[in-house]
């Protein structure tokens, strides 16, 4: 079993996804989950060395987190994004308080959040977390834990860190640098769902 592997959730990233796991395979395990994807992104993941798992059909980040999870056999899973967004730099930072039983998940915290609604969702989420950045995709934490999380939810705004809290886990975030890249900054309309997910978990916590 290894201690540290990184799992990439990834659709349609092909041109991207090569270069995003490239470095990380320098030093880590590196578990592609190909969500259903209609270009070459699981081949391309493939040829540049990583362990990829493909869904039948594309259902979405949250079920394709979730089969990472499973599918992981490590003690800490560390969480990526496919764009090449996130540098590989910043995992051993998030990786260390848990691996020295300080933490049990650990969030990157982006410079900025782009979008306004994703910043509604983080105020709420502070109501019970005192963390920053409740969105990031660079996430640190105990496989044990990956696993018992319901994530019944439209995305991980929120409500990832508040179904932690909720289950004792002992959370923090740690600055982290993103890498400028094209990717669209429009209205994300599933916040809008998720608003009513992230005050449910608030009521039941």
């Amino acid at each position: 079993m290894s201690t540290v592997e990184v799992v990439v959730p990834a659709y349609n990233e092909a041109g991207r996804i090569g270069p995003t796991v490239g470095p990380l395979l320098d030093r880590f395990d590196v578990l592609v989950v190909d969500d259903g994807s209609t270009d070459d992104t699981a081949i391309e993941a493939r040829e540049a060395g990583a362990c990829v798992v493909e869904q039948p059909e594309n259902r979405g980040y949250v079920a394709a987190l979730k089969r990472g999870f499973r599918e992981s056999t490590a003690e800490v899973v560390v969480t990526f994004d496919a764009d090449g967004e996130h540098r590989p730099e910043d995992i051993d930072r998030l990786v260390e308080p848990i691996l020295a039983d300080r933490l049990d998940l650990v969030l990157g915290s982006r410079e900025t959040v782009p979008r306004p609604s994703e910043r509604l969702l983080n105020r709420l989420a502070r109501l019970r977390v005192d963390v920053t950045d409740s969105g990031t995709g660079l996430r640190a934490l105990r496989r044990d834990l990956a696993v018992q999380l319901d994530l019944d939810t439209a995305c991980t705004c929120g409500t990832f860190v508040l179904e932690a809290a909720n289950s004792g886990a002992r959370i923090g975030e740690i600055p982290v640098t993103t890498q400028e890249i094209q990717k669209p900054r429009g209205v994300a309309w599933v916040h809008a769902r998720q608003l009513f997910h992230v005050l449910d978990h608030l009521i039941r916590g």
